[in-house]
């Protein structure tokens, strides 16, 4: 890597160390309150070498934050959210005090569990929820009753719930006994609780619903409620270069 290759943005290393979001790091550039190697820098388009360029913003030191991503076997119960205004368990409570700085890449409902992605970089979150990456997503659901290749085939040709359509990318049977099914969805999209919904509209309730896959990676045999730390070629198969 070359020394144009290891610089960002004045702004952005600002917002990645919690200075302030970009817009208002910008702000605060032009402000002149940020300094780079002692010198007074109003331009926006300043570049920084975090490793080499001591930063401040009104005479204190900046350090750009260690980015950290992160996998998560939510349990039902939990919602995916910083803060609950009616208090209840959050999926960030079941990691370490001081890694609590990450947020949920999308969501999980509150009574599905499984594989949830948490990070503090922005550049993964965007590539694994926006549509135009096509991010796909895998879930187990646990319906009653034996399921017919019939019904699969209508859950991936698209199905309409409250006004909206719905469509699995595919649907195939794991495990078929008379008094309950457990069918593998796959999606492209995911709409609000878009596995239930499709279900609904076979007249089925989802039983137990569990997220095993997001893009390439897998849950794997992480246990209920545990976490790991992705490794650098998970991170890069998300096409994002891993920081550490």
């Amino acid at each position: 890597m070359n020394a144009r290759d290891s610089k960002v943005r004045l702004q952005k290393l600002l917002a990645e160390a919690g200075v302030a979001s970009r817009r208002a790091s910008e702000r605060i550039i032009l402000a002149g309150r940020v300094t780079v190697n002692g010198q007074v820098v109003c331009c926006l388009g300043a570049q920084v070498d975090p490793a080499q360029d001591k930063v401040a913003v009104d005479g204190r030191p900046v350090s750009r934050r260690r980015k950290l991503y992160l996998a998560l076997n939510k349990p039902a119960g939990y919602v995916c959210t910083c803060r609950d205004p009616q208090r209840r368990p959050v999926a960030g409570s079941l990691l370490p005090a001081q890694w609590r700085q990450v947020y949920p890449v999308g969501r999980l409902d509150r009574e599905t569990e499984g594989l949830l992605l948490l990070t503090n970089d922005g550049q993964l979150s965007l590539r694994v929820t926006h549509p135009r990456y096509g991010v796909r997503k895998r879930y187990l659901a646990t319906v009653p009753g034996r399921v017919e290749p019939l019904l699969l085939a209508r859950l991936t040709q698209g199905v309409w719930h409250r006004g909206e359509q719905l469509r699995a990318q595919r649907a195939r049977l794991v495990a078929g006994k008379a008094s309950h099914s457990v069918v593998e969805v796959e999606l492209a999209e995911g709409k609000n609780h878009e596995v239930r919904r499709l279900f609904a509209a076979q007249g089925l309730r989802v039983a137990r619903l569990q997220r095993t896959q997001i893009g390439p990676l897998k849950l794997g045999d992480l246990p209920l409620g545990k976490w790991r730390v992705l490794s650098p070629a998970e991170v890069a198969a998300f096409g994002v270069k891993c920081e550490t």
